[in-house]
Protein backbone atom coordinates (compact mmCIF):
# COMPACT_ATOMS: atom_id res chain seq x y z
CA UNK A 1 0.00 0.00 0.00
CA UNK A 2 1.32 3.44 -1.22
CA UNK A 3 1.89 5.59 2.30
CA UNK A 4 1.55 8.94 1.20
CA UNK A 5 -1.53 10.90 -0.74
CA UNK A 6 -1.33 14.66 -1.72
CA UNK A 7 -4.56 16.25 -2.54
CA UNK A 8 -4.68 19.55 -4.64
CA UNK A 9 -7.35 21.74 -3.71
CA UNK A 10 -7.94 20.32 -0.96
CA UNK A 11 -10.33 22.68 0.35
CA UNK A 12 -12.68 21.85 -2.42
CA UNK A 13 -16.22 19.91 -2.80
CA UNK A 14 -14.66 17.13 -3.94
CA UNK A 15 -12.09 16.45 -1.17
CA UNK A 16 -14.93 16.89 1.46
CA UNK A 17 -17.49 14.91 -0.12
CA UNK A 18 -15.90 12.05 -1.33
CA UNK A 19 -12.18 11.22 -0.84
CA UNK A 20 -11.86 12.54 3.12
CA UNK A 21 -15.47 10.16 4.05
CA UNK A 22 -13.94 7.08 1.84
CA UNK A 23 -10.34 7.39 3.67
CA UNK A 24 -12.34 7.57 6.93
CA UNK A 25 -14.24 4.62 6.11
CA UNK A 26 -10.74 2.60 5.41
CA UNK A 27 -9.36 3.42 8.95
CA UNK A 28 -12.53 2.75 10.34
CA UNK A 29 -12.35 -1.10 8.55
CA UNK A 30 -8.74 -0.79 9.70
CA UNK A 31 -7.76 -0.80 5.97
CA UNK A 32 -5.66 1.83 6.31
CA UNK A 33 -1.50 1.82 6.54
CA UNK A 34 -0.76 3.49 10.30
CA UNK A 35 1.90 4.94 8.28
CA UNK A 36 -0.70 6.86 5.39
CA UNK A 37 0.07 10.39 5.53
CA UNK A 38 -2.29 13.05 3.73
CA UNK A 39 -0.28 16.57 2.39
CA UNK A 40 -3.30 18.82 1.50
CA UNK A 41 -2.28 21.64 -0.66
CA UNK A 42 -4.32 24.62 -1.61
CA UNK A 43 -4.27 28.12 -1.81
CA UNK A 44 -5.72 28.88 1.68
CA UNK A 45 -3.07 30.53 3.90
CA UNK A 46 -3.88 27.64 7.14
CA UNK A 47 -1.54 26.44 9.53
CA UNK A 48 -1.96 22.24 9.91
CA UNK A 49 -4.21 22.38 12.95
CA UNK A 50 -6.90 24.99 11.23
CA UNK A 51 -7.12 22.77 8.01
CA UNK A 52 -7.63 19.91 10.46
CA UNK A 53 -10.13 21.38 12.07
CA UNK A 54 -12.07 22.13 9.08
CA UNK A 55 -11.99 18.60 8.25
CA UNK A 56 -13.34 17.20 11.04
CA UNK A 57 -16.54 20.07 10.65
CA UNK A 58 -16.45 18.65 7.10
CA UNK A 59 -16.59 14.91 7.88
CA UNK A 60 -19.39 15.36 10.92
CA UNK A 61 -21.50 16.83 8.14
CA UNK A 62 -20.48 14.57 5.25
CA UNK A 63 -20.37 11.15 7.53
CA UNK A 64 -22.21 11.89 11.26
CA UNK A 65 -22.27 8.10 11.29
CA UNK A 66 -18.96 7.90 12.01
CA UNK A 67 -16.66 7.74 15.37
CA UNK A 68 -14.89 10.58 16.61
CA UNK A 69 -11.83 7.64 16.56
CA UNK A 70 -11.80 7.90 13.16
CA UNK A 71 -12.55 11.50 12.27
CA UNK A 72 -9.51 11.80 14.19
CA UNK A 73 -7.70 8.68 12.76
CA UNK A 74 -8.02 10.61 8.87
CA UNK A 75 -7.45 14.05 10.16
CA UNK A 76 -4.28 13.49 12.61
CA UNK A 77 -2.37 12.31 9.36
CA UNK A 78 -3.39 15.66 7.35
CA UNK A 79 -0.51 18.43 6.77
CA UNK A 80 -1.26 21.57 5.11
CA UNK A 81 0.75 23.51 2.57
CA UNK A 82 -0.36 26.14 0.82
CA UNK A 83 0.74 26.62 -3.12
CA UNK A 84 -0.67 27.45 -6.28
CA UNK A 85 -1.11 24.10 -7.70
CA UNK A 86 -0.19 24.97 -11.55
CA UNK A 87 3.16 26.77 -10.39
CA UNK A 88 5.35 24.15 -10.70
CA UNK A 89 8.37 26.34 -8.12
CA UNK A 90 5.66 26.76 -5.58
CA UNK A 91 3.86 23.01 -5.86
CA UNK A 92 7.91 21.11 -5.73
CA UNK A 93 8.29 23.44 -2.53
CA UNK A 94 5.20 22.43 -0.64
CA UNK A 95 5.97 18.77 -1.72
CA UNK A 96 9.71 19.39 -0.98
CA UNK A 97 9.40 17.18 2.54
CA UNK A 98 8.35 14.08 0.89
CA UNK A 99 10.08 10.66 1.25
CA UNK A 100 8.78 7.70 -1.15
CA UNK A 101 5.95 7.48 -3.99
CA UNK A 102 2.74 9.63 -3.11
CA UNK A 103 -0.81 9.11 -4.52
CA UNK A 104 -1.77 12.20 -5.83
CA UNK A 105 -5.65 13.21 -5.53
CA UNK A 106 -6.85 16.31 -8.38
CA UNK A 107 -9.72 17.78 -6.47
CA UNK A 108 -9.65 20.51 -8.76
CA UNK A 109 -11.80 21.61 -11.39
CA UNK A 110 -11.09 20.27 -14.69
CA UNK A 111 -9.84 23.12 -16.41
CA UNK A 112 -6.64 23.27 -14.20
CA UNK A 113 -5.71 19.59 -14.62
CA UNK A 114 -3.24 20.05 -17.84
CA UNK A 115 -1.73 22.61 -15.54
CA UNK A 116 -1.48 21.00 -12.61
CA UNK A 117 -0.02 17.58 -13.95
CA UNK A 118 2.60 19.81 -16.06
CA UNK A 119 3.60 21.20 -13.08
CA UNK A 120 3.70 17.80 -11.20
CA UNK A 121 6.17 16.78 -14.13
CA UNK A 122 8.40 19.76 -12.85
CA UNK A 123 7.87 19.28 -9.38
CA UNK A 124 10.21 16.76 -8.79
CA UNK A 125 7.72 14.42 -7.70
CA UNK A 126 9.33 11.14 -6.29
CA UNK A 127 9.42 7.94 -8.62
CA UNK A 128 6.35 5.54 -8.57
CA UNK A 129 3.35 7.92 -7.73
CA UNK A 130 0.14 7.49 -9.04
CA UNK A 131 -2.69 10.13 -10.38
CA UNK A 132 -6.10 10.27 -9.48
CA UNK A 133 -8.36 11.90 -11.80
CA UNK A 134 -11.91 12.90 -10.62
CA UNK A 135 -14.30 13.38 -14.00
CA UNK A 136 -15.18 15.18 -16.21
CA UNK A 137 -11.88 13.56 -18.01
CA UNK A 138 -11.87 17.11 -20.37
CA UNK A 139 -14.16 18.93 -21.65
CA UNK A 140 -14.39 17.12 -25.26
CA UNK A 141 -13.30 14.36 -27.42
CA UNK A 142 -9.75 16.30 -28.23
CA UNK A 143 -9.39 17.68 -24.77
CA UNK A 144 -9.23 14.57 -23.96
CA UNK A 145 -6.55 13.10 -25.96
CA UNK A 146 -4.49 16.16 -24.85
CA UNK A 147 -5.32 15.63 -21.33
CA UNK A 148 -4.34 11.87 -21.66
CA UNK A 149 -0.97 12.91 -23.64
CA UNK A 150 0.27 15.11 -20.84
CA UNK A 151 -0.47 12.64 -18.51
CA UNK A 152 1.29 10.23 -20.34
CA UNK A 153 4.35 12.81 -20.17
CA UNK A 154 4.94 12.10 -16.57
CA UNK A 155 2.87 9.00 -15.79
CA UNK A 156 3.04 5.19 -16.85
CA UNK A 157 -0.95 4.66 -17.70
CA UNK A 158 -1.24 1.67 -15.04
CA UNK A 159 -0.67 4.57 -12.48
CA UNK A 160 -3.03 6.43 -14.03
CA UNK A 161 -6.66 6.29 -11.97
CA UNK A 162 -9.96 7.94 -13.91
CA UNK A 163 -12.15 7.63 -10.76
CA UNK A 164 -15.70 6.35 -11.37
CA UNK A 165 -17.52 4.92 -8.11
CA UNK A 166 -20.25 3.25 -10.29
CA UNK A 167 -18.04 0.64 -11.07
CA UNK A 168 -17.59 -0.33 -7.25
CA UNK A 169 -21.29 -0.35 -6.79
CA UNK A 170 -22.06 -4.06 -5.41
CA UNK A 171 -24.37 -4.45 -8.40
CA UNK A 172 -22.38 -3.29 -11.10
CA UNK A 173 -19.85 -5.70 -10.27
CA UNK A 174 -22.47 -8.39 -9.78
CA UNK A 175 -23.14 -7.71 -13.92
CA UNK A 176 -20.17 -9.47 -14.61
CA UNK A 177 -20.65 -12.77 -11.72
CA UNK A 178 -23.98 -12.80 -13.59
CA UNK A 179 -23.31 -13.09 -16.98
CA UNK A 180 -19.86 -15.21 -16.61
CA UNK A 181 -20.41 -17.63 -13.59
CA UNK A 182 -23.89 -18.71 -15.15
CA UNK A 183 -24.51 -20.83 -18.07
CA UNK A 184 -28.56 -19.70 -17.87
CA UNK A 185 -27.11 -16.32 -18.82
CA UNK A 186 -24.48 -16.26 -20.92
CA UNK A 187 -26.43 -18.31 -23.84
CA UNK A 188 -29.05 -16.00 -24.13
CA UNK A 189 -27.27 -12.96 -23.60
CA UNK A 190 -27.16 -11.52 -27.51
CA UNK A 191 -29.39 -10.28 -29.81
CA UNK A 192 -31.36 -13.66 -30.83
CA UNK A 193 -32.54 -13.27 -27.16
CA UNK A 194 -32.74 -9.98 -25.95
CA UNK A 195 -34.57 -6.96 -26.94
CA UNK A 196 -33.56 -3.80 -25.59
CA UNK A 197 -31.49 -2.93 -22.52
CA UNK A 198 -32.17 0.50 -20.79
CA UNK A 199 -29.96 2.04 -18.31
CA UNK A 200 -31.62 4.13 -15.88
CA UNK A 201 -30.31 6.48 -13.41
CA UNK A 202 -33.38 9.05 -12.57
CA UNK A 203 -32.65 10.98 -9.18
CA UNK A 204 -35.02 13.01 -7.30
CA UNK A 205 -32.72 15.62 -6.10
CA UNK A 206 -32.36 18.48 -8.27
CA UNK A 207 -29.05 21.18 -8.55
CA UNK A 208 -28.38 21.00 -5.05
CA UNK A 209 -25.90 24.73 -4.93
CA UNK A 210 -23.78 22.51 -7.79
CA UNK A 211 -24.36 25.22 -10.59
CA UNK A 212 -20.97 26.48 -10.69
CA UNK A 213 -20.04 22.86 -11.95
CA UNK A 214 -23.50 21.40 -13.35
CA UNK A 215 -24.39 24.49 -15.45
CA UNK A 216 -21.25 24.12 -17.70
CA UNK A 217 -21.81 20.48 -17.92
CA UNK A 218 -25.45 19.29 -18.15
CA UNK A 219 -26.97 15.89 -17.66
CA UNK A 220 -25.34 14.28 -20.61
CA UNK A 221 -21.85 15.15 -19.80
CA UNK A 222 -22.32 15.00 -16.11
CA UNK A 223 -23.67 11.10 -16.23
CA UNK A 224 -23.73 9.90 -20.19
CA UNK A 225 -20.34 10.32 -21.04
CA UNK A 226 -18.68 8.93 -18.39
CA UNK A 227 -20.89 6.45 -15.81
CA UNK A 228 -23.88 5.43 -17.93
CA UNK A 229 -21.34 4.11 -20.64
CA UNK A 230 -19.56 2.42 -18.15
CA UNK A 231 -22.27 0.55 -17.19
CA UNK A 232 -23.36 -0.18 -21.07
CA UNK A 233 -19.41 -1.68 -21.51
CA UNK A 234 -20.15 -4.11 -18.62
CA UNK A 235 -23.62 -5.25 -20.09
CA UNK A 236 -22.63 -5.82 -24.00
CA UNK A 237 -18.89 -6.68 -23.50
CA UNK A 238 -17.63 -10.03 -24.41
CA UNK A 239 -15.99 -12.66 -21.97
CA UNK A 240 -12.63 -11.71 -20.45
CA UNK A 241 -10.20 -14.06 -19.98
CA UNK A 242 -9.67 -13.80 -16.28
CA UNK A 243 -10.85 -10.98 -13.89
CA UNK A 244 -7.60 -8.77 -14.21
CA UNK A 245 -7.72 -5.20 -14.75
CA UNK A 246 -5.58 -5.45 -18.88
CA UNK A 247 -8.36 -8.23 -19.81
CA UNK A 248 -11.31 -6.53 -18.48
CA UNK A 249 -10.78 -3.12 -19.90
CA UNK A 250 -9.73 -4.74 -22.81
CA UNK A 251 -13.15 -6.03 -23.25
CA UNK A 252 -14.82 -2.56 -21.79
CA UNK A 253 -12.40 -1.13 -24.46
CA UNK A 254 -13.99 -3.29 -27.70
CA UNK A 255 -17.15 -2.79 -26.40
CA UNK A 256 -17.43 0.96 -26.41
CA UNK A 257 -15.22 1.33 -30.29
CA UNK A 258 -18.31 -0.98 -31.59
CA UNK A 259 -21.03 2.04 -29.91
CA UNK A 260 -22.96 3.73 -33.23
CA UNK A 261 -24.08 7.15 -31.94
CA UNK A 262 -27.22 8.47 -33.33
CA UNK A 263 -27.13 9.19 -36.90
CA UNK A 264 -27.29 13.10 -37.80
CA UNK A 265 -30.64 12.10 -39.06
CA UNK A 266 -31.91 10.70 -36.23
CA UNK A 267 -30.79 12.84 -33.21
CA UNK A 268 -34.68 14.43 -32.90
CA UNK A 269 -35.86 10.49 -32.61
CA UNK A 270 -33.31 9.23 -30.89
CA UNK A 271 -32.35 11.71 -28.16
CA UNK A 272 -34.46 13.95 -25.99
CA UNK A 273 -33.45 16.45 -23.82
CA UNK A 274 -35.11 18.47 -21.11
CA UNK A 275 -34.95 20.34 -17.68
CA UNK A 276 -37.48 20.61 -15.25
CA UNK A 277 -39.36 23.59 -14.25
CA UNK A 278 -40.79 24.33 -10.55
CA UNK A 279 -42.73 21.95 -8.80
CA UNK A 280 -42.94 19.48 -5.68
CA UNK A 281 -40.28 16.52 -5.12
CA UNK A 282 -40.75 14.22 -1.89
CA UNK A 283 -43.39 17.27 -0.60
CA UNK A 284 -40.85 20.36 -1.21
CA UNK A 285 -40.93 22.76 -3.26
CA UNK A 286 -38.28 22.80 -6.12
CA UNK A 287 -37.69 26.28 -8.00
CA UNK A 288 -37.37 25.95 -12.31
CA UNK A 289 -33.60 25.24 -13.13
CA UNK A 290 -33.20 28.02 -14.97
CA UNK A 291 -34.55 29.99 -11.70
CA UNK A 292 -31.68 28.04 -9.43
CA UNK A 293 -29.06 30.47 -7.40
CA UNK A 294 -25.90 30.27 -10.14
CA UNK A 295 -27.85 29.60 -13.46
CA UNK A 296 -27.12 31.39 -16.62
CA UNK A 297 -30.66 30.50 -18.66
CA UNK A 298 -28.73 31.42 -21.72
CA UNK A 299 -26.54 28.10 -21.69
CA UNK A 300 -29.55 26.08 -22.44
CA UNK A 301 -28.40 23.43 -19.80
CA UNK A 302 -30.03 20.14 -19.88
CA UNK A 303 -31.31 18.24 -16.71
CA UNK A 304 -32.61 15.40 -18.32
CA UNK A 305 -30.75 13.20 -21.00
CA UNK A 306 -31.98 10.55 -22.83
CA UNK A 307 -29.93 8.48 -25.84
CA UNK A 308 -30.72 5.41 -27.60
CA UNK A 309 -27.20 3.83 -29.05
CA UNK A 310 -26.64 0.73 -30.59
CA UNK A 311 -23.98 -1.91 -30.46
CA UNK A 312 -22.30 -2.50 -33.91
CA UNK A 313 -20.98 -6.07 -33.42
CA UNK A 314 -22.26 -9.73 -33.80
CA UNK A 315 -23.44 -10.50 -30.61
CA UNK A 316 -26.29 -7.06 -30.02
CA UNK A 317 -26.73 -6.25 -33.95
CA UNK A 318 -29.86 -4.23 -34.28
CA UNK A 319 -30.77 -4.18 -30.40
CA UNK A 320 -31.47 -0.50 -28.76
CA UNK A 321 -29.24 0.55 -25.37
CA UNK A 322 -31.52 3.43 -23.82
CA UNK A 323 -28.90 5.53 -21.68
CA UNK A 324 -31.39 7.88 -19.46
CA UNK A 325 -30.66 9.90 -16.61
CA UNK A 326 -32.28 13.01 -14.86
CA UNK A 327 -32.82 15.49 -12.10
CA UNK A 328 -35.81 16.46 -10.02
CA UNK A 329 -37.86 13.74 -11.12
CA UNK A 330 -40.82 11.94 -9.02
CA UNK A 331 -39.09 9.11 -8.25
CA UNK A 332 -35.50 7.73 -7.93
CA UNK A 333 -35.16 4.71 -10.57
CA UNK A 334 -31.11 3.21 -10.59
CA UNK A 335 -31.03 0.39 -12.66
CA UNK A 336 -30.07 -1.71 -15.44
CA UNK A 337 -33.15 -3.61 -17.54
CA UNK A 338 -32.77 -6.68 -19.51
CA UNK A 339 -36.12 -6.93 -21.74
CA UNK A 340 -36.07 -10.73 -23.59
CA UNK A 341 -37.32 -11.28 -26.15
CA UNK A 342 -41.00 -12.89 -26.42
CA UNK A 343 -41.21 -16.83 -27.13
CA UNK A 344 -41.22 -17.71 -30.69
CA UNK A 345 -44.68 -19.30 -30.22
CA UNK A 346 -47.66 -18.75 -27.82
CA UNK A 347 -49.59 -22.02 -26.80
CA UNK A 348 -51.97 -20.49 -24.31
CA UNK A 349 -54.46 -18.50 -24.47
CA UNK A 350 -53.69 -15.13 -22.75
CA UNK A 351 -50.21 -13.64 -24.18
CA UNK A 352 -47.75 -13.76 -21.78
CA UNK A 353 -45.51 -10.74 -21.49
CA UNK A 354 -41.44 -10.98 -22.24
CA UNK A 355 -39.23 -11.55 -19.26
CA UNK A 356 -37.42 -8.96 -17.98
CA UNK A 357 -34.01 -9.16 -15.53
CA UNK A 358 -33.81 -5.94 -13.59
CA UNK A 359 -30.19 -5.22 -12.31
CA UNK A 360 -30.94 -2.34 -9.15
CA UNK A 361 -28.26 -0.33 -8.65
CA UNK A 362 -29.36 1.28 -5.59
CA UNK A 363 -30.40 -0.28 -3.18
CA UNK A 364 -28.95 -3.14 -4.61
CA UNK A 365 -31.01 -5.56 -6.07
CA UNK A 366 -31.64 -8.02 -8.74
CA UNK A 367 -35.17 -9.55 -10.38
CA UNK A 368 -36.30 -11.55 -12.99
CA UNK A 369 -40.08 -11.23 -14.23
CA UNK A 370 -40.98 -14.83 -15.09
CA UNK A 371 -44.44 -16.56 -16.44
CA UNK A 372 -46.12 -19.52 -14.58
CA UNK A 373 -48.98 -21.16 -14.54
CA UNK A 374 -51.44 -19.93 -12.86
CA UNK A 375 -52.95 -21.25 -9.46
CA UNK A 376 -56.18 -21.03 -10.67
CA UNK A 377 -56.91 -22.00 -14.16
CA UNK A 378 -53.48 -23.54 -14.93
CA UNK A 379 -53.60 -22.25 -18.31
CA UNK A 380 -53.80 -18.98 -17.05
CA UNK A 381 -50.46 -17.74 -16.81
CA UNK A 382 -49.04 -14.99 -14.04
CA UNK A 383 -46.40 -13.07 -13.82
CA UNK A 384 -43.66 -13.87 -10.80
CA UNK A 385 -40.74 -11.61 -9.85
CA UNK A 386 -38.07 -13.77 -8.43
CA UNK A 387 -36.18 -10.88 -6.29
CA UNK A 388 -32.43 -11.34 -4.84
CA UNK A 389 -31.55 -8.21 -2.32
CA UNK A 390 -28.17 -7.73 -1.12
CA UNK A 391 -26.87 -6.44 1.79
CA UNK A 392 -24.84 -3.40 1.82
CA UNK A 393 -21.87 -3.39 1.28
CA UNK A 394 -18.91 -3.01 4.13
CA UNK A 395 -17.15 -0.02 1.89
CA UNK A 396 -18.93 2.68 -0.08
CA UNK A 397 -18.47 2.76 -3.59
CA UNK A 398 -15.86 5.47 -3.81
CA UNK A 399 -13.53 3.56 -0.40
CA UNK A 400 -13.21 0.63 -2.78
CA UNK A 401 -12.10 2.50 -6.05
CA UNK A 402 -9.37 4.31 -3.23
CA UNK A 403 -8.22 0.91 -2.18
CA UNK A 404 -7.78 -0.23 -5.44
CA UNK A 405 -5.48 3.38 -6.14
CA UNK A 406 -3.44 2.90 -2.65
CA UNK A 407 -2.64 -1.20 -3.76
CA UNK A 408 -2.25 -0.19 -7.20
CA UNK A 409 -4.64 -1.88 -8.65
CA UNK A 410 -6.68 -0.25 -11.41
CA UNK A 411 -9.59 -2.74 -12.25
CA UNK A 412 -12.17 -0.48 -11.26
CA UNK A 413 -10.74 2.77 -12.77
CA UNK A 414 -11.11 3.70 -16.77
CA UNK A 415 -8.32 3.79 -18.89
CA UNK A 416 -7.42 6.56 -20.96
CA UNK A 417 -8.53 5.28 -24.31
CA UNK A 418 -12.28 4.43 -22.63
CA UNK A 419 -12.28 7.83 -21.44
CA UNK A 420 -11.88 9.02 -25.17
CA UNK A 421 -14.19 6.73 -26.56
CA UNK A 422 -16.97 8.10 -24.03
CA UNK A 423 -16.36 11.56 -25.56
CA UNK A 424 -16.90 10.06 -29.78
CA UNK A 425 -20.38 8.92 -28.33
CA UNK A 426 -21.47 11.71 -26.84
CA UNK A 427 -19.67 14.61 -29.06
CA UNK A 428 -22.17 14.32 -32.74
CA UNK A 429 -25.21 14.19 -29.76
CA UNK A 430 -23.95 17.60 -27.93
CA UNK A 431 -23.33 18.96 -31.58
CA UNK A 432 -26.96 18.37 -32.66
CA UNK A 433 -27.91 19.59 -29.43
CA UNK A 434 -26.05 22.78 -29.33
CA UNK A 435 -27.38 23.24 -33.31
CA UNK A 436 -30.67 23.13 -31.89
CA UNK A 437 -31.12 20.18 -33.97
CA UNK A 438 -33.28 18.17 -30.88
CA UNK A 439 -36.18 20.68 -29.00
CA UNK A 440 -35.42 21.59 -24.90
CA UNK A 441 -38.88 19.91 -23.47
CA UNK A 442 -39.37 20.38 -20.13
CA UNK A 443 -40.69 18.56 -17.19
CA UNK A 444 -42.33 19.53 -13.87
CA UNK A 445 -40.08 18.94 -10.65
CA UNK A 446 -41.43 16.02 -8.97
CA UNK A 447 -42.83 14.32 -12.32
CA UNK A 448 -41.73 11.26 -14.63
CA UNK A 449 -39.63 13.65 -17.29
CA UNK A 450 -40.73 14.96 -20.20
Amino acid sequence: MIQNMVVLGASGDLSARYLLPAVARLHAAGLLDDRQTILAIDRDERDDEEFRAAARARLARQAPDLSARDVRGVTDRLRHRSADVTDAAQLSAALGDLTGPAAVYLALPNTIFQGAVRALAASGLPAGSRLIVEKPFGADLADARQLNETIHGCFAEDDVFRVDHFLAKQTVLNVLGLRFANRVFEPVWNALHIAAVDIVWDETVALQGRAGYYDGAGALKDMTQNHLLQLLALVAMEPPTSTGHRDLRDRKIDALRAVRPPAADRMGTLTRRARYTAGRVDGRSVPAYVDEPGVDPGRDTETFAEVTVFVDNWRWAGVPFRLRTGKALGKARREIVVRFRPVPHQPFPDTAPANRLRMRLDPDAISLDINLNGSGDPFCLERVHLDARFPAQQLPPYAHVLLGVLHGDPTLSIRGDEAEEGWRIVEPVLKAWSDGAVPMLTYPAGSDGP
